[in-house]
């Protein structure tokens, strides 16, 4: 008696919501385990109610698909609907993929990351990422930038803005962070979200103008060399030796972002401020959004050697925020040479681009 209560409970509440469009024409019901599991009672429970569902025409069953609810809008028009508020969709919107990027070689990676690594990917990732990761961007960073990094100083994040939280958190909420005037609208929009404070630098044609790095106002010094937004200026090698002489001199740190740096035209990448710096005073933050894609929300942080301990200390029991699997495969995708090569393709299609405007000139 006690299970034809149940059974017959559930079938009333189910034809309940089927009759008030909870449950649409076509939807599919869940499966008669995952309705014995959600609602606490016995498979045996659910069969009946599914059953005198179908055989009252409710539902019906498909082969190896499970049960849907029937098509009854002429019976719903002589009976009363129960009030039902509708679940609420947001439109998908889709923006069309970066054209030069070859998604299939990225899949194509992914399936023999999923096939060769197997268990690999279950285990949970190092406060500083996965150790696969970070070897292969010291290999990527000597390869094609001429960058000589220890391994142990890189630290992987979900993007430049998680980066920036990753720096203040480091270095005190309670410090004013210099950043260029005009500069990447998130960088300030992190900075305040943290807590911290800013304070706009001045910037001409050569970067933070030295009037601005003299007044010292500031504690922390963020600075985009190479290709700041918006202006797309880069800045000179006398420049750069400016802002490491601000930080030497103050006994302070410069984070460097170097956000546009793979695609350097022409010759050879300027030096980073990191590969210049003799005080041990950079942090350096690069992200893959601009030369993958904006969906990778993938990026690293090299930490100077006197802020390890600190991240150690104040960072080191957190797991690190980017899917294990997602390391692996852009370690592979480094290590196979696919991503010099797809950068190599980039910056000669710019080059051609850029011949192509002066000719039309």
């Amino acid at each position: 008696m006690k299970d034809q209560k149940k059974y017959y409970s559930l079938y009333l509440d189910l034809r309940k919501k089927i009759l008030s469009g909870e449950f649409a024409s076509g939807e599919k019901l869940p499966s008669k385990r995952v309705m014995a599991d959600i609602r606490g009672i016995s498979l045996v429970t659910v069969e009946h109610a599914y059953t005198m569902l179908e055989e009252e025409g409710y539902i019906f069953s498909r082969e190896r698909s499970g049960y849907f609810v029937s098509r009854i809008d002429g019976f719903l028009q002589t009976h009363e609907k129960t009030p039902y508020t509708p679940l609420k969709r947001i439109k998908e919107e889709y923006s069309e993929p970066k054209e030069d990027f070859e998604y299939s070689l990225w899949f194509k990676t992914i399936r023999k990351v999923i096939s060769e690594r197997d268990a690999e990917l279950f285990v949970k990732a190092p406060s500083k990422g996965c150790v696969v990761l970070r070897n292969a961007l010291v290999e990527y960073l000597y390869r094609y930038r001429g960058m000589t990094v220890d391994p142990n100083r890189i630290v992987i994040g979900s993007g430049a803005e998680q980066l920036y939280e990753i720096a203040v958190k480091l270095l005190g909420r309670d410090k004013v962070y210099g950043i260029e005037d005009p500069s990447y609208s998130q960088i300030r929009a992190v900075y305040l979200g943290a807590g911290a404070k800013i304070c706009p630098l001045s910037f001409g044609n050569d970067g933070i103008e030295s009037h601005a790095l003299e007044e010292n106002k500031f504690d922390v010094l963020h600075v985009t060399p190479f290709h700041s937004y918006p202006s797309g200026i880069t800045t000179s090698i006398a420049k750069r030796y400016e802002y490491l002489h601000w930080a030497h001199q103050n006994k302070s740190y410069v984070i460097e972002d170097d956000f546009d740096s793979e695609f350097f035209m022409p010759g050879h990448p300027i030096e980073p401020l990191y590969s210049l710096d003799r005080s041990d005073s950079v942090i350096y933050i690069n992200t893959f959004s601009k030369s993958l894609s904006h969906s990778m929300r993938m990026g690293y942080m090299i930490l100077p050697e006197s802020l390890l301990d600190e991240y150690e200390k104040t960072l080191g029991s957190f797991s690190c925020s980017v899917p294990v699997l997602d390391q692996y495969v852009l370690a592979e995708f480094i290590r196979s040479g696919s991503f010099e090569r797809h950068l190599n393709r980039m910056r000669r299609k710019m080059k051609e681009k850029d011949a192509n405007k002066k000719q039309k000139r």
